[in-house]
């Protein structure tokens, strides 16, 4: 099976953060987007970036960047579908999503999700912590192109929820352990960088 292709998600306001882009954010000296497409790369056909504003931003970086195709900035299912329309464009009949802040990715996400999808053809990254619990990172899955149109309309409708839409695909789960600390970590705060700089 040829490898699909990837969308990072970046289009958030970063309030959390202090506002800015996220992606261009430090951590031990290199930024949350060269890490991410450090790991991602190597598993994918082709990547793009989404985000809103200035693409110039990510001109040092050698991807393509897709906005979101609604106003507003309604959330991370909106890159969702953009990345959706830019992988069916390229003739890929799937795009694997992540997020911006997720700088320890698995190096064999792409792979793992590919394997674990469900009969919809749509997969989520879950980890299991020490007692087996399972928790789902929906904002990095495997999403079929063939339910752009499907999800579009659930945008139209006010659905926001990543894991929500997802959840009525039945998605297949590809589990990661959480030891010794998540995989899918998300850096939403100075603190959160400050604790990811620890962690390596």
């Amino acid at each position: 099976m040829s490898l699909p292709p990837a969308v990072i998600l970046a289009g958030g306001l970063s309030t959390r953060m202090g506002g800015g882009n996220k992606g261009l954010r430090l951590l031990a000296g290199e930024t949350l987007i060269s890490r991410v497409l450090g790991r991602l790369r190597p598993q994918c056909s082709a990547v793009a970036v989404n985000a809103n504003g200035d693409p110039d931003q990510f001109e040092d970086y050698d991807v393509p960047v897709i906005s979101d195709g609604f106003a507003g900035f309604p959330g991370p299912l909106a890159g969702v579908l953009a990345g959706m329309e830019w992988a069916a464009a390229l003739g890929a009949d799937a795009v694997v999503s992540v997020s911006v802040d997720t700088p320890f990715l698995p190096l064999d996400l792409v792979h793992r999700l590919c394997e674990a999808r469900g009969r919809s053809g749509l997969a989520v990254a879950a980890s299991a912590d020490e007692t087996g619990e399972l928790r789902d990172h929906p904002t990095c899955g495997l999403w079929p192109v063939a339910i752009a149109g499907d999800l579009r309309a659930a945008l139209e409708s006010g659905l926001h929820r990543t894991g929500q839409f997802a959840a009525a695909y039945n998605p297949g789960r590809a589990v990661f352990d959480s030891n010794p600390f998540d995989p899918f970590m998300n850096l939403n705060t100075p603190q959160d960088l400050a604790e990811a700089a620890r962690y390596l």
